[in-house]
């Protein structure tokens, strides 16, 4: 088997060009791959195409390729949090597929399994399926680019709406463990959509917080096997960040003597 392990981030991703397409692991602030999402930015990288489940915040995350303008086009599934993004889109520097959570999730595991495209109830009667879905904004506010429509059959007396599966050049991923052979585990909610990124990347770079030798993971317990995974980078301390901290009042305590 091939050590797949790559000495630095900027060198797992110095081969990714300008116009490519990316799958970018991560929901929220949750797993994110933000140490190569930083070298990807310090190697001045551009015109980038990226499906994610949603952009980062300002300035963190995808949010430093976007405020930069870096990113031409996005696939996603939520675009809150992020006013940045909300501005590129509604001045139409920035165009966005958006896509509905669950089917983005399917596209992507498609695409790695091979699978061209699948049928789904999940938009039926929309826009997702009807088209018309402003895809490109021009600077007048009219709608430049809409979304086409998508082929309805019926099976079993309901329609379904036609999705393609998705496929990028690079896939950018998050694991807490991986082997030098690229097998990867996911810690609890950061096994949101890496593993689904990664399988539809032609070319997989997972950022991993710990190394092993081939063999330390349990073969019940990967989460991804490492033909999945072209390129391993050991990356012990990332910055982690909480999306929103939300708390309440801590509860007077209460003391008293013995009757």
């Amino acid at each position: 088997m091939i050590d797949k392990t790559v000495s630095s981030a900027a060198d797992a991703v110095a081969d990714i060009p300008s116009g490519a397409s990316l799958a970018v692991g991560g929901f929220g602030l949750c797993g994110i791959p933000s140490v190569l999402i930083q070298a990807l930015y310090d190697a001045g990288v551009d015109n980038l195409s990226v499906v994610s489940n949603n952009c980062g915040v300002d300035e963190w995350g995808l949010g430093i390729l976007l405020y930069a303008k870096r990113i031409a086009r996005m696939t996603s599934s939520y675009v809150g949090e992020n006013k940045e993004f909300a501005r590129q889109y509604l001045a139409g520097e920035l165009e966005l597929e958006l896509t509905p959570q669950g089917t983005l999730a399917e596209r992507l595991r498609a695409g790695g399994s091979g699978i061209a495209a699948f049928f789904t109830a999940t938009g039926v009667g929309t826009q997702i399926s009807e088209g018309g879905l402003p895809w490109r904004y021009g600077a007048d506010g009219s709608t430049a680019v809409a979304s086409p429509p998508k082929e309805v059959r019926s099976f079993g007396g309901r329609d379904y709406v036609l999705e393609e599966a998705i496929t990028t050049d690079y896939a950018l991923v998050h694991a807490m463990v991986g082997d030098r052979h690229g097998n990867l585990v996911f810690h609890e909610s950061a096994r949101n959509f890496n593993p689904l990124c990664a399988m539809a990347g032609r070319v997989t770079i997972a950022q991993v917080e710990r190394i092993v030798e081939p063999g330390a993971i349990n073969p019940d317990a990967v989460h991804l096997p490492g033909v999945f995974v072209q390129r391993v980078v050991h990356v012990p301390d990332e910055e982690k960040r909480i999306e929103r901290r939300t708390v309440r009042p801590r509860p007077e305590r209460v003391t008293g003597g013995a009757a």
